[in-house]
């Protein structure tokens, strides 16, 4: 499972033309799934996102979580994640999760996401083309991939 988490003032998800997902401070996520991964590449990313300390303390430094700032997330999938640039200049994607094993894990992580914050997290709708507006703060922006926990 690989996460591109980028901190944000602001961030919302439209699919033809509506909006599924608005919110202020707080985290967009960019989640890639490939088909090794498992329930416990679900716990153990959620519990790193939610305690990530990246937000900034009253003293400018970025000593607080998403939990402790009370900031709300948004999630979107996206396949993307595990492309492979290898070969040539068309990118390949045969390690991403095909949907019938990516749909259950991104509904599961987004589940597991919502436990650990306590509140509600927004979502794109699967495999919809989907248009991200963001503003990021700072920039911050973190990758995390649970096939490589450094």
């Amino acid at each position: 499972m690989r996460a591109v988490i980028q901190r944000v003032s602001r961030a919302s998800v439209t699919v033809e033309g509506k909006i599924t997902s608005i919110i202020e401070t707080g985290l967009l996520i960019l989640l890639g799934i490939e088909n090794e991964d498992s329930k416990e590449d679900i716990e153990w990313l959620s519990r790193k996102i939610a305690n990530l300390r990246i937000f900034n303390d009253h003293e400018g430094v970025m000593n607080k979580s998403i939990l402790e700032i009370k900031g709300d997330a948004i999630v979107v999938s996206q396949f993307t994640l595990h492309a492979s640039t290898k070969k040539g200049n068309r990118p390949s994607y045969l390690k991403a999760a095909k949907p019938e094993v990516s749909i259950p894990l991104y509904e599961s992580f987004v589940k597991q996401l919502k436990a650990d914050l306590g509140k509600n997290v927004g979502t794109g709708i699967f495999g919809a083309n989907m248009k991200v507006d963001l503003l990021n703060d700072g920039p911050v922006t973190i990758i995390i991939d649970t096939k490589n926990k450094q």
